[in-house]
């Protein structure tokens, strides 16, 4: 019996460990580049974009007509078309005058390059989002190591001092005193333990993956968002206006509105149809071939309201562009002081400082028991180690995602 339970606890904890998978960033982003049901979807706009781009490119289908006698009442004959009998073939074509074709072809391809900007914007956006509930589900993981080993020193105290005041060896009072920190550092844990629930979602999400993901930060990499970027607001425009698929799309909407202009305008120079017909018999001359051209007179409908809305447009999306322009400016700066701040708080901090507060936990812990400090001295201390260690983690968390929202306001990895 004893090893049926020791196969079943096994089993259990082997589907735990499965249930959970550590894995670095440079993984993290490998599997969601492969997975990502959004990304897979918007791949399924290009496809459609060049589809359309093919379609753009192919001409009407000629048009063929045939005539044949129904019935002759001279020989009181049904379906006369022998060889003194009559039919009549044609055949048509649409030739399209004013560069129609070249501008629905050009449109065709610039909504193409749109398609393909627009899924490199997602992609952009989704990899922040990663990169962003990446290191949250880190950072919120230490402190939740930290909370619960404290949760734990206090539940044992709490333990031994319910014992000792049942004895009448302590007063009760201590024992509350152990079971108000005991919950405020629950209460504290769960607000934690919602925000990880909630990024860990994100992240089996965007990684279309059931298995919760423990993410791996080495020191090395948590270090390079320390190194100093000066403030060059041009330097970091241009690099922007380089990278950036959402302003490269602004100026991409720009020449596909100039584009519909000339296709509008184009539209309203009429057509020719060029065709040939050969007739049996009923044309002024026997097995007569002829050649007819056919061209709409412009009289009434010369695409105006088109042009207009189409030129209409286009001053819209350059206003917009313009308007972008500022808002890249702004953004930039906004997300460099964001990070700028983070790393001065926590450049602060003294490189031994987890150490030194690891050191002063033990050995306050220590001398508690020993009863060489009291117990108001012990709670305090652990109320104030256990924000200055959140504290220190919340800070690394911010300059972290402070230099994601740098790298990607740029949409270069500045670090």
């Amino acid at each position: 019996m004893k090893k049926v339970y020791a196969l079943l606890l096994l089993a259990f904890i082997n589907q735990a460990v499965m249930a959970q998978k550590t894995i670095t960033l440079q993984d993290c982003e490998s599997q969601f580049l492969k997975k990502n049901l959004f990304l897979l979807a918007a791949q399924y706009n290009i496809d459609a974009s060049k589809a359309l781009t093919i379609q753009a490119r192919i001409w009407d289908n000629p048009s063929l007509t045939a005539e044949l006698n129904a019935y002759n009442p001279e020989r009181n004959q049904y379906f006369d078309i022998g060889k003194d009998g009559q039919k009549a073939f044609g055949i048509e074509q649409l030739i399209y005058l004013g560069g129609k074709k070249r501008n629905e072809v050009k449109l065709a391809q610039n909504n193409e390059q749109l398609a393909e900007l627009q899924f490199n914007d997602l992609l952009r956006t989704l990899k922040l989002q990663l990169r962003k509930s990446f290191y949250t589900v880190y950072y919120n993981t230490k402190s939740l190591e930290t909370t619960d080993q404290q949760l734990a020193h206090i539940e044992d105290l709490i333990n031994s001092y319910s014992i000792q005041a049942q004895k009448g060896n302590i007063p009760l009072k201590d024992v509350v005193r152990l079971q108000s920190l005991y919950l405020s550092f629950k209460n504290e844990r769960m607000e934690v333990v919602n925000d990880n629930i909630e990024e860990q979602s994100n992240l089996r999400l965007l990684l279309n993956s059931t298995e919760n993901v423990i993410p791996e930060v080495s020191k090395e990499e948590f270090s390079k968002y320390l190194k100093t970027i000066d403030f060059d607001l041009k330097s970091l425009e241009d690099q922007a206006i380089a990278n950036r698929p959402d302003y490269l799309a602004k100026q991409k909407e720009i020449e596909a509105n100039e584009t519909n202009v000339k296709w509008q305008k184009s539209l309203s120079i009429p057509d020719l149809t060029l065709g040939a017909n050969y007739d049996q018999r009923s044309g002024a001359f026997n097995r007569e071939a002829n050649v007819t051209l056919g061209i709409p007179l412009p009289l009434w409908n010369k695409n105006k309201g088109n042009i207009k809305y189409a030129q209409t447009i286009l001053e819209q999306s350059k206003v917009e562009k313009q308007n972008f322009d500022l808002q890249l400016q702004t953004e930039i700066t906004s997300a460099w002081n964001k990070w700028d701040e983070s790393r001065k708080n926590y450049s602060v901090i003294k490189p031994t400082v987890n150490a030194d507060f690891e050191a002063v936990y033990n050995g306050m812990l220590t001398n508690f028991q020993k009863r060489n400090v009291s117990l108001l001295e012990f709670t305090d201390f652990m109320e104030s180690y256990n924000q200055a260690t959140i504290l220190v983690n919340e800070l690394k968390k911010k300059l972290a995602l402070s230099g994601e929202e740098l790298n990607s306001t740029i949409n270069k990895d500045l670090f």
